[in-house]
Order: structure tokens, then C-alpha cells, then sequence
């Protein structure tokens, strides 16, 4: 018997897989009882909870799930099976609490939205149904009463607010609620400062505003922005959020964006909005400077700036929003870039403030038009720098050095400009020699960013270097030393190779990277310094000897792996970018072997590959973070805010899935913990290269896995698509390869992919590959078209006039390469099978297709032979004509040979379908049997 939790658990998801759901209760309920790790416990006791939903024992199923809550209070997927439990126990309310907290983690996953939908209309059909209350304005009152009523029980006042908000999402319900005096009482909800009455009562509001325009003007009048934005400004992450919300449901509405109703008359009372919008806008700015905003607060309305004031299409000439606030609110944004967190003046912020507010710069700048408007915006940044510049106020002349840091994390062009000022550099490197620490840590920062921009790199290099070297020697505060040190990795890694990184460091990368490791690991560490370290190891894994002590440290990879899940832009890149290192995933030019020789000849370095940079090595290397759990970090990072996921993140995580899957035996663990579900949005949103990496992943997982277990329910049709990118000519022959594979295995599972895949356009790209030269993709596509024949859409393209698609099939079928015959055939047997019209046209596509039809019926492989006697019997049962054709020529021998053949279990299947055209043919009368012969 097994004592060891983990291989229980394995033992149990195998189980399960197998559909045996009472073998798997037994081997989780074994590895509870032995298990002490918390983490783990959470994973079997929602383990053993789907099996209990399998089993329809909802009741064990809901404790079993609230046991993992416990543990990790956002467990999504223990939250998600209690939530279904619940629904099944009658408990709606309950069910749709637990859906939402789904629904807020991941906003996107359709699963989720469905379910909320689905368990909204069940309340909203029982409260409808109630029937103690007379009339609908009584029942909404009542639910006021309720809620506003300190002495109501939890339970009552918890189903109340989730009726009051599915009734907010409704339009006849947000109606009925704003007619009754809903938004007066939904005020005084919030008045209570009780948090599950605000949110629900901040959530009702944003389901009344949603695709309304009058009614959201109504309620942010009735509102007022202040108190709309004093509310977002509070300390308690999931009111800010639910605010937030509701403000981008109202400027949704005031833009015409979302799904707008047209509400007859009633959209003509609505004035024009602009007034509303610059009104919501000066808001936002005045919250970036306040003091009495948190930090949680700040971040929302950057967030909400973000994402509504520069354009969406840069063909739509109208930048009037960006211009606004760079008139009215560059400096405010400026301020909140300069702000340095260890000064006792600082404003609230988050670890993502400074970061969101760098990216709003970007944004603006690369919304301007024209030369005057990036000069006018140039301008602002200098003249409010040079305010602060003061060399009698050191602690004034920090907050420019910021800024110029704040900047050089946005706009790529100004940063560069504002390096350029007059005093700036000088100031910075005179920073760097301080003794005051502060003083270092902001210099140390702004050599950082400055290095990033090639037009300055080399002064920092001849300058910079010397000063941080000196500062991580000297210093005793670890946040000091542990910033320089990134420089250091960074400058050293400027010419992003490994052998730059070594000449730099003088042999002393491994020093400096368990250096770092021991920061990761070490929890007592504040997580800005951590989150440096992880910063740190992004740049040393470019030493291969690094990268590969790194992936043997378990410690410091659990470590970077649990900061992985934190929501910050910096980390999530960084370690996306340590991962690339470790496996090898970025690009490399392929060496020409002349130019080598040339470059030795005069004597140039010519950078040679690192002994572990070697296949044997990535490979190892790869395994060992399989091991330690990457795919569910990974999996992790795609899941949180797209605004701090960026575009380049997002390649980098798509390029280490690729790595991962390489081997076909790694890819059954990568679908058990979340990759093919990861690797969607990836494939879909972010670099074209990106794109092209997922869409291989999910190639290279398609290709091989039974899709109901990878990509369960409707998430499989969200694959098509990217599979059927990689049929594109411009990809390369193992992409549209291992595309085909996966559409091959998609295609065999069900009509309603088959017609996926038509609606996505794939025929023409499949069909042309059937031409192609290249024998594996000839048989792979042939393969695909065998399976999309079944499909009566395909069928119909084949009978229509004016194409060769018959006759190519037909040719393949005379192909030497048996698998490709195997396939032609299959796909031939299918049509003539199902469409009559084909039988005859077979016949006159070319004057070869008898020969290949008797070779078919007389070949060596029983599965060829097979598929040629049952396309031989469909053209005999489609026409007697036809058949009488086939009678007189030499097939009739054929069929004589083998339907004459004794039976023989191997072969029955073929002497069957021999039978079968002979009985046919006695049928028409052509031919006699032999006792009458």
C-alpha cells in the first residue's frame, strides 16, 4: 500500500480520468489521512470534491470543496464545484456567491459567465415566483427592508443582496428598481459602510447602468463623482474594484461603447456627454494627487485613465481626450511617477502605482499626432523637472531624478530627451556617490532605466559601472545592495548575450546569482526587495552555469514561482524572462560556418556555445521545472490583469509552453495542471510571435491528446482557430505539420468541430497541403480530409461543379505512400458512400481512376484493400450501369478472387466486403451465381 500523498494523488487524478470515481474517492481519501502539507491537502479535498460531483453526492461534494476554501480562500476551482454542489442542493444563492468570486478572479473564462448568467435567471425565476408579496414593487421594497434592517439575519440579508443584484443585471428589474427609489436606498446600503451591503449595492448600480445611457446619466448626477470616487479611493481592494467598475459602466455608457439598447424617446432627455466625461476625467487626475486616495484607490484611476482616454483606433482622427489631460493633468501624473516610497511625504501607493502611471505616459505620448503636440508635451515634462531640480534641496532634486526614472519607463523618445538635459546625468551619477542611502537607491533606479536606452548606455557604462560596483560593496542596506546589483546583471547583460554578461562580471556571475537565490528565499525580505532579486535572475540566466544551478534549487524556484502569482508587471516579466533563459526559448542566429572561420582568421571573438547550453542539458533542464510545478505557475501569470500582463510577457510565457511541450511525454502532465487552458488566451491576444509559440503549443498538445480532457467542454472550439493559423504558407513545415495533427485528432471527435473548422476557413489551406511535395504533410492533411468528409457541408463542396477536389483524391489513392492511401481511400469510401452523384462523377475525373480502383482492391495492406472493396461496392449499389461497367472489366476477377477466399478471422472484413459487391451484383442480375453458372 502507498505512503507517499503525492503519488496517491497521481494514482487518484488517473482514476478519475478513467472515469472510476470510486477508486479515486479511495485514493484521496488515503492521501488526506497521510498527508501534512496544507497546499496539497487543499488539492485532494477539491479532488475528491469533483469526484463527489461526479458521483451526484452533492452534499460530500460541497463540504469537501469548503475544506479547500479554507485553506486558500481563492481556490478557483474549489470555489467553482461548491458552487455547482450548491446549485444542486437547491442553495441558489449561495451557488451564485460562490460564481461570482469565480467570475472576479477570472473575468474572462466563459465557464463562469455562464454559470452567473444561468443561476441569475433561476433566482430572478424564484423571486418572480414568490408569491407572498402582491405586486413587483412590493417584493423589491421588501428586499430593502431587509437589507437595511441591522437586525436582520445574515443569511436573509445575503440572499437579498444577491436577488437585488441578478435583478440589477435585468432590464425589467434595474427598471423597477430605479422607478421605486432604488438608487436613494441603494445610497443609504452604502451609507451603512457595512462591505457585503456596499458591494452589493455598488454591483446593483452597475447592472442598472450596463448598455443605459439615460439611466447611468441619472445615476452619476444622482451619485455625484465625488462621493463615486471617495468610495474608489478606499482601503479594501474588492470595493475599489466593484466602483471602479461601475465608473467604467458609466463612461462605457457616455462614449456609446458596450451593449448599447436604444430606449426609444427616453435617449433624447440624455445631454451631450462631453461635459460628463471631462467632468469623470478631472476627477480621476485630482485622485492621482490626493493624499486621502490608498494606493488600491490611485491604481484604479490610472487603470480607468488607461483605458479610456487614448484612442482605440489610430485611425479615428479625434485625440481631443489625450490632449485634455496632458493640458490638465501631465504634471498630476508626473507627481505620482516622482514620488519616492521610503520618503515620510510619499503618497499612498501600491508595488504597480508608479508602473501604471509610467505605461498612462507611453500611452499619451504615442496618442499625439503631430511634431507641436510631442513637442508642447516634451516641454511640460522639462520645465516641471527643472522646477525640481534644486542643488540646495537634495530632497527636491530626488523627486526630478524620479520623474526622469518615471519617464524612462514610458515614452522611449522623451526618455531618451530628458536624459539629455542639462544637469540630469551629472546629477545622477553625483547621486550615486551620496551617503545618504536614499540618495543611492533613486540614482541606482535611474542608472537602471537609463541603461535601457542605447543612445545613453555607453556613458552609463564608462561611468556607472565603477559607482554601482562600489555601492554594492560598500552598503549595508540590502534594498541598496540588492538594486545595485540588478544594475550590475543588467549593464552586464547589455549586449544580451552570455559571453558580454561574462566579460562584464569577471567570473563572478554564480557569486552573483546566490546571491540573488538567497534574496528570493529569503520571506522576511520586504517583496519590493524579492521582487529585485527575481529582476536580478532574469538577466544572470543568461550564464548557462547560472541557469543551470538555478533550476537545481528548489527552494528559490518555489520561491519565485509563489511571487510569480502576485500582481506585478516587473516580477511577471522577469521571471517569463528567467524562465526563457532556463529552457533555452529565445531566439539564436544560426552560425555561417565561413563567417566563423573568417572571424577567427582576423582574429575577432567569435562567441562559441556553452557545454549546458547543449540539447542533453536544456532537456534535463526542462524536466526538472516540469517537476517543480512551472506549468502552474505559468498558468497563474496568464490569469491576472491583461493590464499588467503585457504583450511582451506574454510571448516570453508562450515561448517557455513551446519548451515544455517539446517532448510528446511531458504533455499529459502540462493539460493535468492548466497549460492547454493557459495557452488560449495566449494564442489569441499579444505579439504575432507569441501568437505563432501558443498556437504550436496548443499544436503540439492537440496533436496527441484526447481534446475532451485537454480542452474540456466549449474551450475546444476556442482552439480551432489557432490551430488553423499555422496552416498559413508563411509558417514553418513543423507548425503546419503538428497543425494538421491536431485538426486530424479535432476532426475525428465530432461534427459540430468539423463544422469549426469549415467556418474557420481551413479547407483551401488543408487541400493545398494534400498537393504538397513534402510526404509527412501530404499524409497529415490527406489524414485531416478523410475525417472532414464525414461532414455533409464538405460532402456538398465535393459534388459542386468546376473543382478537382475528386479527382485529387482519387490520384492519392494511386499514391506509393500507403498511409496516404489509407487516408484517400478512407476519404473516398466516405463520399461515394454518402453521395451518390459522386459515384458517377468518380468515373469521370480521369481515365485512371478503374487502374487505381483495382489496385486498391487487390493491395498487400488489408486497411487499403478494405476501403478499396467498399468504394467498389458503393459505385456498384449507385448505378447499374456503373456496375455493369465494373462487371465487364477486370474488377469482376478481383471480387471473384477474394470473396472466394475461405473465412479467416484477419481477413473477414475484407472477403466480406468482397461478398457484399458480388451479392450486389447477382442482385442486378449481371452476374449468375456459381450453382446456376
Amino acid at each position: 500500500q502507498m505512503e507517499d500523498p503525492i503519488q496517491l494523488k497521481e494514482e487518484g487524478n488517473k482514476y478519475f480520468q478513467a472515469s472510476d470515481y470510486e477508486k479515486a474517492v479511495q485514493s484521496y481519501t488515503q492521501a488526506i489521512k497521510l498527508n501534512k502539507d496544507k497546499a496539497l491537502q487543499a488539492v485532494l479535498y477539491r479532488n475528491r470534491a469533483a469526484c463527489f460531483l461526479k458521483k451526484e453526492e452533492y452534499a460530500k461534494a460541497a463540504s469537501d470543496a469548503s475544506r479547500a476554501i479554507d485553506i486558500n480562500a481563492s481556490d478557483i476551482k474549489a470555489l467553482y464545484r461548491r458552487s455547482q454542489a450548491l446549485e444542486k442542493l437547491g442553495k441558489l444563492d449561495q451557488a451564485f456567491k460562490d460564481a461570482q468570486k469565480c467570475a472576479t478572479i477570472e473575468p474572462r473564462n466563459k465557464n463562469f459567465q455562464e454559470a452567473l448568467r444561468r443561476l441569475g435567471a433561476n433566482i430572478q425565476e424564484k423571486v418572480s415566483a414568490g408569491g407572498a408579496a402582491p405586486g413587483a414593487q412590493t417584493r423589491v421594497q421588501k428586499m430593502f427592508e431587509i437589507l437595511l434592517d441591522e437586525n436582520s439575519e445574515k443569511e436573509k440579508q445575503e440572499k437579498a443582496a444577491n436577488n437585488l443584484i441578478v435583478l440589477g443585471r435585468e432590464e425589467a428589474g434595474a427598471e423597477r428598481i430605479f422607478q421605486n427609489n432604488g438608487v436613494s436606498l441603494l445610497l443609504q446600503l452604502i451609507e451603512t459602510k457595512n462591505p457585503e451591503l456596499i458591494l452589493a449595492a455598488v454591483r446593483t448600480l452597475s447592472g442598472m447602468c450596463t448598455g443605459h445611457k439615460a439611466r447611468a446619466t441619472a445615476i452619476l448626477h444622482y451619485l455625484g463623482i465625488d462621493s463615486i470616487c471617495m468610495w474608489m479611493a478606499v482601503d479594501n481592494e474588492e470595493i475599489s474594484l466593484a466602483v471602479c467598475n461601475l465608473l467604467q459602466t458609466i463612461t462605457d455608457c457616455l462614449l456609446g461603447q458596450g451593449k448599447e439598447e436604444h430606449h426609444g424617446k427616453e435617449e433624447a432627455v440624455v445631454l451631450d456627454t462631453k461635459k460628463d466625461l471631462r467632468m469623470i476625467t478631472m476627477r480621476l487626475l485630482d485622485m492621482l494627487v490626493s493624499k486621502n486616495v490608498s494606493g488600491q484607490g490611485r491604481d484604479r484611476a490610472l487603470n480607468l485613465l488607461n483605458k479610456n482616454i487614448p484612442r482605440k483606433d489610430l485611425k479615428d482622427h479625434d485625440n481631443s481626450r489625450s490632449i485634455f489631460v496632458i493640458d490638465n493633468g501631465l504634471k498630476k501624473i508626473l507627481k505620482v511617477v516622482g514620488q519616492i516610497p521610503e520618503m515620510p511625504d510619499c503618497l499612498p501607493l501600491t508595488e504597480n502605482t508608479q508602473l501604471t502611471a509610467s505605461v498612462l505616459l507611453n500611452k499619451l505620448y504615442d496618442d499625439l499626432r503631430c511634431d507641436p503636440e510631442r513637442d508642447k508635451y516634451r516641454l511640460v515634462c522639462e520645465e516641471y523637472i527643472k522646477s525640481k531640480i534644486d542643488p540646495q534641496d537634495m530632497d527636491k532634486t530626488l523627486h526630478a531624478i524620479q520623474i526622469v526614472s518615471g519617464v524612462l519607463q514610458g515614452p522611449f523618445d522623451l526618455g531618451n530627451k530628458l536624459l539629455g538635459m542639462k544637469g540630469v546625468m551629472e546629477m545622477m551619477v553625483a547621486l550615486c556617490g551620496s551617503e545618504r542611502e536614499i540618495d543611492q537607491l533613486v540614482a541606482v533606479e535611474a542608472l537602471i532605466h537609463a541603461s535601457t536606452k542605447l543612445s545613453r548606455a555607453t556613458f552609463i557604462i564608462s561611468n556607472g559601472v565603477t559607482l554601482l560596483k562600489e555601492i554594492y560593496k560598500k552598503t549595508k542596506n540590502e534594498k541598496i545592495k540588492i538594486r545595485a546589483l540588478v544594475g550590475l546583471c543588467k549593464l552586464g547583460s547589455a549586449g544580451g548575450t552570455d559571453y558580454g554578461l561574462r566579460q562584464f562580471a569577471e567570473g563572478s556571475t554564480e557569486k552573483l546569482a546566490k546571491q540573488c537565490r538567497k534574496w528570493l528565499c529569503n520571506t522576511s525580505i520586504d517583496a519590493r526587495t524579492r521582487k529585485w532579486a527575481v529582476e536580478g535572475m532574469a538577466y544572470l540566466t543568461l550564464d548557462a552555469d547560472v541557469k543551470d544551478d538555478f533550476v537545481e534549487d528548489e527552494p528559490a524556484l518555489q520561491a519565485m514561482f509563489e511571487l510569480a502569482k502576485t500582481s506585478d508587471k516587473t516580477i511577471l516579466y522577469s521571471v517569463a524572462s528567467a524562465l526563457v533563459n532556463c529552457t533555452n526559448s529565445y531566439d539564436t542566429k544560426e552560425l555561417v560556418p565561413e563567417l566563423v572561420q573568417l572571424a577567427k582568421f582576423s582574429k575577432q571573438h567569435v562567441p562559441e556555445e556553452h557545454p549546458k547550453d547543449k540539447k542533453d542539458f536544456v532537456v534535463k533542464r526542462v524536466k526538472r521545472l516540469l517537476k517543480a510545478g512551472v506549468v502552474s505557475a505559468l498558468a497563474c501569470m496568464v490569469k491576472v490583469d491583461s493590464a499588467l500582463l503585457t504583450d511582451q510577457s506574454k510571448e516570453l510565457i508562450a515561448r517557455v509552453f513551446l519548451a515544455l511541450c517539446e517532448d510528446p511525454k511531458d504533455r499529459g502532465t502540462i493539460v493535468a495542471q492548466g497549460g492547454g487552458k493557459a495557452l488560449i488566451p495566449l494564442a489569441v491576444e499579444g505579439t504575432e510571435v507569441g501568437k505563432i509559440k501558443a498556437s504550436h503549443a496548443l499544436a503540439k498538445i492537440a496533436a496527441i491528446s484526447n481534446p475532451d480532457i485537454a480542452f474540456p467542454g466549449e474551450r475546444v472550439y476556442e482552439v480551432v482557430r489557432p490551430l488553423v493559423s499555422l496552416l498559413n504558407t508563411e509558417r514553418d513545415g513543423l507548425q503546419n505539420y503538428e497543425a494538421l495533427l491536431g485538426l486530424t485528432n479535432f476532426s475525428g471527435r465530432s461534427d459540430k468541430l468539423r463544422m469549426k473548422i469549415v467556418k474557420e476557413k481551413a479547407l483551401p489551406d488543408i487541400e493545398n497541403y494534400m498537393f504538397e511535395n513534402h510526404d509527412q504533410l501530404r499524409q497529415a492533411a490527406t489524414e485531416c480530409m478523410c475525417n472532414l468528409v464525414v461532414n455533409k457541408e464538405v460532402q456538398e463542396r465535393f459534388v459542386a461543379d468546376g473543382n478537382d477536389r475528386l479527382k485529387l483524391v482519387v490520384l492519392l489513392c494511386g499514391e506509393d505512400d500507403e498511409k496516404v492511401q489509407v487516408a484517400a481511400a478512407g476519404a473516398l469510401a466516405v463520399l461515394t458512400a454518402a453521395q451518390k452523384k459522386l459515384c458517377s462523377k468518380m468515373t469521370e475525373v480521369t481515365t485512371q481512376w478503374l487502374e487505381i480502383l483495382q489496385r486498391l482492391c487487390l493491395h498487400d495492406n488489408m486497411k487499403v484493400q478494405h476501403r478499396g472493396l467498399v468504394i467498389a461496392f458503393n459505385l456498384i449499389r449507385a448505378d447499374k450501369e456503373l456496375a455493369k461497367k465494373l462487371v465487364e472489366s477486370e474488377l469482376l476477377e478481383i471480387l471473384t478472387y477474394v470473396g472466394k477466399q475461405e473465412d479467416d478471422p484477419k481477413k473477414q472484413q475484407v472477403i466480406n466486403a468482397a461478398r457484399d459487391c458480388l451479392t450486389m451484383c447477382m442482385d442486378y442480375g449481371l452476374i449468375k451465381p456459381l450453382s446456376q453458372a
